[in-house]
């Protein structure tokens, strides 16, 4: 019975595929699929085309990398330039300031020469070191609190890159350099090609490049500063020169010594024997009021 009712079914599928218009005519019992008409199919992209679009996209991305890393370059490049431009501008600003505040004790330097010698050093390993009275304002100087007349040495050594750097140390005057110091200076500025230094002779009235009376203040001094891009570059990219003039001298030694009130006519001198009668006999021709002791 089984049988019988499969077959029945089997011969209505068979009518239906051979009444609809959409069906192909097959032997009893085989099934066809219903014939698609061109304007009903579905719209695909080929294999071809697919490898096309992917290879297109693919430019388009290396494009968009290429010109975002080449704008990250020049950004770096250009961030570089800026810093090493201010840098070295910071590092002569430096120079300058700390050289309009330049001091020094004629009386002490006699005596104690270290403490109050203006010494400088072309070369490799240029060098400059003098005693000035900084500003709060100075770099570091926060650091030393109120000790206001420090030694300043500009120098120039080797970095940790294997390139030159303009460093600044600082010390108290009549202090030692501390550890702080010696191991971690300021560094003013990194890839330095030349450092040199100038100085005005009005004995000679021309140019210097050594500065032999370290008991004497140079009344100008011109500064060279050259660097360069990187530490293995051999031409300077930046060269800054600054002709800085100083407005201090040497401080005399009578310029020291306290001046004391003269007394009535006709009262003897104040006890100071030979010094007083020579600061009485300097001053008789002044008519000053003060005599030296």
């Amino acid at each position: 019975m089984r049988s019988c009712f499969l077959t029945c079914q089997r011969s209505q599928n068979f009518r239906y595929h051979e009444a609809s218009p959409g069906f192909e005519s097959l032997p009893f019992g085989v099934y066809s699929r219903p014939r698609t008409s061109p304007r009903f199919r579905r719209a695909a992209f080929t294999l071809v085309e697919v490898m096309i679009a992917i290879g297109i996209l693919a430019m388009v991305l290396t494009a968009i990398y290429s010109s975002w890393t080449a704008i990250l370059r020049a950004s770096k490049v250009g961030l570089s330039a800026a810093a090493s431009v201010q840098r070295a501008r910071i590092a002569v600003r430096t120079l300058e300031e700390s050289l309009s505040s330049t001091e020094c004790f004629v009386a002490h330097m006699q005596r104690h020469p270290e403490y109050y010698a203006f010494a400088a050093e072309n070369g490799s390993e240029a060098s400059l070191s003098f005693v000035a009275r900084l500003a709060k304002s100075f770099p570091r100087s926060g650091k030393f609190g109120d000790l206001d007349l420090r030694r300043v040495t500009f120098s120039v050594e080797a970095g940790p890159d294997n390139g030159r750097r303009l460093v600044l140390r600082q010390q108290p005057i009549l202090m030692e350099l501390d550890k702080d110091e010696k191991e971690h200076p300021l560094v003013l500025a990194k890839n330095v090609q030349e450092f040199q230094l100038q100085f005005f002779d009005q004995r000679l009235n021309d140019w210097i490049d050594e500065w032999t009376q370290t008991n004497q203040i140079p009344k100008l001094v011109m500064v060279t500063l050259k660097l360069a891009d990187n530490a293995n570059s051999t031409k300077a990219q930046e060269e800054i020169t600054r002709l800085i003039n100083i407005p201090a001298m040497a401080v005399q030694p009578l310029w020291q010594v306290p001046m004391m009130p003269r007394g009535p006519a006709g009262s003897p001198p104040p006890s100071g024997g030979q010094n007083s009668a020579q600061g009485s006999q300097g001053n008789q021709g002044t008519g000053s009021g003060f005599r030296v002791q």
